[in-house]
């Protein structure tokens, strides 16, 4: 029997790709940076997976900056090089579970004001009684 189970949380290192294709699905692919224990090493970089409604979320609210929860299992992607032939790869997390952990303040100052983002409760102004 196998396991292959990845969980990180760390910060989006930029705003995620997103491709659709003609069968109506969709992948959102990104970066996160994942700190170490100790504030002198380096961060740890994975490449992100994101498919289907996950992949629209992360469209929708994850921006560079953004502290990510993500549950995955790990995967390597390969293909030949188109200009030199040679066999390449690259490892990748594939996301089954994506958690937007930043707070009410970091969602504002990334342009998605107002309640509601990541549980938070609605303003006064989106009440509608």
């Amino acid at each position: 029997m196998g396991v292959n189970s990845v969980t990180l949380v760390g910060r989006a290192g930029r705003d995620p790709e997103v491709r659709y294709f003609e069968s109506g699905s969709m992948v959102a692919n990104l970066t996160i940076a994942v700190n170490r224990r100790s504030n002198n090493d380096e961060p740890d970089w994975f490449n992100l997976e994101i498919w289907g409604k996950q992949a629209q979320v992360a469209a929708d609210y994850v921006r560079k900056g953004s502290l990510l929860g993500v549950i995955g299992s790990f995967k390597l992607d390969r293909w030949t090089d188109r200009n030199s032939g040679e066999e390449r790869s690259k490892p990748v997390v594939r996301v089954d579970r994506l958690e937007l952990l930043g707070s009410k303040r970091d969602a504002e100052a990334n342009g998605f004001g107002g309640g509601g983002f990541g549980g938070g409760a609605p303003s006064e102004d989106e009440v509608p009684f």
